[in-house]
């Protein structure tokens, strides 16, 4: 009606709206008033139905995700080419919305016998969740900046969800603080870029943004300013200092959470930055990027040696593998474009299922243990030895052993930076080969606690896993499983020369 009135008075014509490639979005903006609206009249002995309905929401949002995927149409560009659905999107946003689900398992136990907030908590869940499918379609400044902060803000609350815990609350807070500053830098990079190019549409930016013999201030701050501020998201080096207290602090299943599916939310954005409004300005980027990938996968890696308390080291270990994610990037922008695009996609793939998987462990073993120490992982196999196997198998995988997804990931990581035959790919090839060595020391360190230390305190009684825990992990042991084994199927999912494409490359 109101659409109506306004034709009549003054010629407005409403925009055509693709509903089919908006489902998604459209699904998880609808569960989460269901969520909100359900915990306001439920009992507290039924708020587990509020984590329910989350995992239903975030099932029934991959439902329009692989319809598009299987109609296998031409990329479908809404408000002016502001908002694309293509391949990159639809493999980003079912990634996001599994692992969501998978987070919302790890969660269900822990968030009701902790006596936190559960309907609030699932509403802020869904809404960064969210804010990662908003992103992953995102082509304009204006959009991937409100992506960004729908992505963020949540997770500032929800890693401060333990609030009567110190910790937590130092977590939240100096990660609220430091994103808010790395908001603002990423912010005035992005004005730069409009002055530039004088539209917020990436591509358009692409084309204005040229940095070849001459370099002009203004643009080099810009390009600069906006990839400081995905750093901090994905926590690379020197931009990370808030990820290992905030994962320490924060709930188990909001660091799985954070280390996983926020991690990769800023990826996408700097992939998407990168390759569509950065296609000119390699010279100024690629150094940059060399630098971040060396400095965070090798400081990473050297802390991550020296941790004692296990959370704290699965946080280092997540920083070196985003140097490893980044260290393709490095070559792109040559002729390595499309090998490294499809590198980076495949590392998130296999890198989100394995790291599920891990904290999925680490969640089962300390509701016995109630200890966040990797001396409480001692003896593990004499009285729970399919989660010691499990646990085995998945480090084996961050370390990158074969057959396992993790080895395949990093041998395409590598390959990406040999093919491209630069300076640049062939330095960061031999910094990534000496720390994938290092990571062994401490993953190796877990593994022998699990199975040649003895139980700390003598108690072999049996874990009692909730089978929500269960389910998960059987969902992430199964995914890095097929993805080490079956690695044509990796590549199909990373089959990205229709990406490129849409990345204007």
């Amino acid at each position: 009606m109101l659409a109506s009135f306004l034709v009549a008075a003054g010629g407005f014509t409403p925009p055509k709206v693709d509903y089919h490639a908006l489902a998604p979005e459209i699904i998880l903006a609808a569960g989460i008033c269901v969520v909100l609206i359900v915990d306001l009249f439920v009992s507290e002995s039924k708020k587990w139905l509020t984590a329910t309905l989350a995992g239903f929401s975030l099932l029934a949002a991959l439902i329009p995700v692989v319809t598009l995927a299987v109609i296998g149409s031409d990329t479908r560009s809404l408000f002016g080419g502001r908002y694309v659905i293509d391949n990159f999107s639809l493999i980003m946003k079912a990634m996001f919305l599994i692992v969501g689900y998978v987070v919302v398992l790890l969660s269900t136990n822990e968030i009701e016998e902790g006596g936190y907030y559960q309907g609030e908590y699932y509403v802020l869940l869904l809404s960064s969740v969210l804010g990662m499918v908003m992103m992953a379609s995102a082509r304009d400044l204006i959009g991937v900046f409100v992506a960004f902060e729908f992505l963020s803000i949540p997770t500032y609350m929800l890693a401060a969800w333990r609030k009567r815990d110190i910790k937590s609350n130092e977590a939240g807070v100096k990660y609220f603080l430091l994103g808010v500053f790395a908001s603002a830098l990423m912010l005035y990079g992005m004005s730069l870029l409009y002055g530039v190019a004088n539209s917020t549409l990436l591509v358009d930016i692409g084309k204005a943004v040229t940095i070849t013999g001459q370099y002009r201030g203004v643009e080099v701050l810009a390009v600069v300013f906006v990839i400081v501020g995905f750093a901090f998201k994905v926590s690379a080096v020197p931009f990370h200092s808030w990820a290992p207290d905030t994962y320490e602090g924060a709930p188990t299943p909001v660091t799985a959470f954070l280390s996983v599916a926020s991690k990769a939310g800023g990826f996408v954005a700097l992939v998407t930055m990168l390759y569509l409004a950065f296609p000119h300005a390699e010279k100024v980027w690629q150094p940059f990027v060399f630098v971040l990938a060396a400095l965070t996968m090798t400081v990473g890696n050297l802390i991550a040696l020296k941790q004692t308390n296990l959370v704290r080291m699965l946080a280092y270990s997540s920083i070196s593998q985003g140097g490893f994610i980044l260290m393709p990037l490095v070559v792109a922008g040559t002729k390595a474009t499309e090998t490294s695009l499809k590198t980076v996609v495949v590392y998130l793939l296999v890198y989100a299922a394995t790291n599920l998987g891990v904290f999925a462990v680490v969640i089962a073993v300390s509701r016995k243990t109630r200890s966040g120490d990797i001396s409480s992982f001692g003896g593990l196999m004499n009285y729970a030895p399919g989660l010691a196997a499990l646990m085995t198998f998945l480090l084996a995988s961050l370390a990158g052993i074969p057959p396992f997804g993790g080895w395949f990931a990093k041998l395409n990581a590598f390959r990406a930076v040999l093919q491209a035959g630069t300076g640049l790919g062939y330095a960061i090839a031999i910094i990534g080969a000496v720390n994938t060595v290092i990571a062994f020391g401490y993953y190796g360190n877990i593994m022998r606690e699990m199975w040649m230390k003895p139980v700390p305190d003598g108690d072999i009684s049996p874990i009692k896993t909730p089978p929500s825990l269960v389910a998960a992990m059987a969902i992430t042991a199964s995914a890095t499983l097929v993805l080490g084994i079956l690695p044509g199927l990796v590549l199909r999912f990373g089959d990205l020369s229709a990406l490129t494409g849409a990345l204007g490359r």
